[in-house]
């Protein structure tokens, strides 16, 4: 009792499933549970240009501009294509539905398994740039970023714990605050770009000349740690489902909306930097998003409203993975891709497996990589581009089957996406492998091998337990072992209970010498249970091999079609913390017997009231 009114003081009270409308999200909640990574990764996605520049120098800071330019358009692919994905599949799944669809269920694993280990990153590199963030605006923290990186986590597993309405409802404010600080900064980097007005701004020209050190590959590579940007992206065709109905539209909604706020923000963010003559903290104390906040309205309420908000948003960029991961994993294990428990909601409705597996992995990231995000970048995005990459192809056969009306248009858009996907995927695996890539690489098909020996595994349980509903029910009889240590209450129980299921019921002491066994007989005798008593001496004072050895006996001499049943006697203390005190025999007991193939092992449990 005392367990559930903690866990009600913690989580809530249970939700019936009636309610599960209640806890669907409407476009206003939706967009900060859903959209907040794709809207956080302004707060590092022009730092990691200007970081893979600055390897050359300042003087590449121009080419910035026409990078962000580009990464703004594939923002504008992707999000036409996944409002596709919507109509296509309103289930929800998103790619993994539509790979596994269209191209085939290893291919929609390989789908799930890439989208499952970017969430699990997504939550590592934006509570790491959250608490870049912290650091940056309180200097005195940098000490303590595992430790807090760590807590925030688990503050987002309890909130999800507590279900998505009320996730929900807690974290709108932070990310329409970080939207409104942004879209603030935007306008006062516009207006102190076009009056000339603001601290050292300068006029932004485009790149005329390549400077001396600036490669195909330095662009390449400051592009691929951009597109950092256009991660999250998909999440919202994951959760069609989970959004009030109509969830298509709603969904779709959303979609737009996302990908507009993030062309204005991020483009501005890259501008600004610029205009602003920003230059990236090598050491990575500091944002770059910091110092154009900075520039544009000094150190003052604005420039710490906007560091706050910045931390919550990049903070609450973890919940999209917290409500795509789980949401993924219950589809995948419904398809027998994933362990089953993982399809269950819990008491408030939520996948709760989903989201304490997520909240343990990406702490353990956390610890291992030290919260540096510079660290955590490359890994990073990979699994998403690899998943948008299958969707868009999968979309393109689609389409081509069907024929439907207008699937030459729907063809042209979802080929460029496909084309242009896979175009970034492998800039980004080619520039980043040597900095941590090669990780998600060889780990992705490693999992993708666990999923389908799972897969498969499920299939031949399957197989195994199928049964003929016209096949008749097979007789079966048993034979009841109860191994008993004396005679008292519980033995007695379980004895009395053992004649009501068969007449078969033998029991079995074991004795540590002759004048034991000896005595246990005669007071046997005296009982008069109507119970034969077996007894055996180990001389070498060990109970559960000579039990093990008779039921072996035992089920050598039954007929192949009947049963052996240990029925163990069992009493259960009132206090919990006594039960460590008791039953450890029966503990080793079942652990023996329970691989046995035509052996059930049983316990009778015996409740003491003091």
């Amino acid at each position: 009792m005392e367990s559930q009114r903690l866990r009600r003081i913690l989580i809530g009270r249970p939700l019936k499933s009636t309610e599960i409308e209640s806890e669907k999200m409407p476009v206003w909640k939706a967009l900060p549970i859903l959209s907040s990574d794709a809207l956080s990764s302004v707060a590092y996605g022009t730092e990691q240009i200007l970081l893979e520049l600055a390897t050359v120098g300042a003087v590449a800071f121009s080419f910035s501009l026409p990078i962000a330019t580009a990464i703004i358009l594939l923002i504008g692919v992707l999000v036409v294509s996944y409002r596709q994905v919507i109509d296509a599949y309103p289930q929800g799944g998103g790619a993994y539905m539509v790979a596994k669809t269209n191209l085939g269920p290893m291919w929609g694993r390989l789908a799930g398994v890439s989208l499952l280990i970017d969430y699990v990153l997504t939550v590592a590199v934006s509570i790491a740039a959250g608490v870049q963030a912290i650091t940056s605006a309180f200097p005195v923290t940098i000490p303590y970023v595992i430790p807090i990186a760590v807590a925030l986590v688990w503050i987002m597993v309890w909130m999800n714990l507590r279900g998505t309405s009320e996730a929900g409802t807690v974290f709108a404010l932070p990310t329409y605050l970080f939207i409104f600080c942004m879209l603030s900064l935007v306008g006062k980097g516009a207006f102190d770009l076009l009056t000339g007005s603001g601290h050292s701004v300068q006029q932004i020209a485009p790149p005329t000349t390549i400077p001396s050190g600036l490669t195909l590959f330095v662009l390449l590579k400051a592009f691929s740690s951009g597109c950092s940007a256009v991660t999250g992206i998909e999440a919202i065709s994951n959760a069609v489902p989970h959004f009030r109905t109509p969830s298509q539209r709603n969904a779709k909604l959303t979609m737009l909306t996302l990908g507009m706020l993030l062309a204005v923000i991020f483009g501005g963010v890259t501008i600004f930097s610029l205009a602003y003559g920003v230059h990236p903290d090598p050491k990575g104390h500091t944002s770059v998003l910091s110092m154009v906040a900075e520039n544009a309205f000094g150190r003052g309420g604005m420039y710490f409203a906007i560091q706050i908000a910045t931390m919550l948003i990049l903070v609450l960029a973890a919940n999209t993975s917290f409500s795509g991961f789980p949401i993924l994993a219950s589809i995948m294990a419904q398809d027998k891709n994933f362990p089953r428990m993982f399809a269950h909601r819990g008491d408030r409705l939520a996948y709760n497996y989903g989201i304490i597996t997520l909240g343990v992995l990406s702490s353990l990231l956390l610890i291992l990589f030290n919260g540096k995000t510079d660290l955590l970048i490359p890994l990073y995005a990979i699994g998403v581009f690899l998943s948008f990459t299958m969707a868009q192809s999968g979309l393109i056969l689609k389409w081509v089957r069907e024929r439907n009306k207008g699937w030459q248009r729907r063809v042209f858009i979802n080929g460029v996406g496909a084309v242009v996907t896979f175009v970034v995927l492998m800039i980004f695996s080619v520039t980043k492998f040597s900095e941590g890539a090669w990780i998600v690489i060889v780990l992705t098909p490693i999992l993708l091998w666990v999923i389908t020996k799972i897969h498969r595994h499920y299939e031949a349980v399957g197989t195994q337990l199928r049964i003929d509903l016209k096949d008749p029910l097979p007789q079966k009889e048993s034979v009841i072992i109860v191994p008993v240590a004396g005679i008292h209450r519980v033995v007695a129980s379980t004895i009395a209970y053992a004649k009501t299921l068969s007449p078969r019921v033998v029991a079995f002491y074991v004795a540590f010498s002759e004048e034991e066994a000896d005595q246990m007989k005669e007071k046997w005798e005296q009982w008069n249970s109507g119970v034969r008593l077996v007894t055996f001496v180990s001389r070498y004072r060990t109970i559960v091999e000579p039990l093990v050895e008779f039921v072996e006996r035992v089920d050598c001499r039954v007929d192949p079609n009947d049963t052996v049943m240990v029925l163990l006697p069992q009493f259960v203390p009132k206090k919990f913390w006594h039960r460590v005190l008791h039953n450890q025999s029966a503990f080793r007991i079942r652990s023996k017997l329970l691989g046995r193939k035509n052996v059930v092992v049983a316990t009778l449990p015996y409740h003491l009231h003091e």
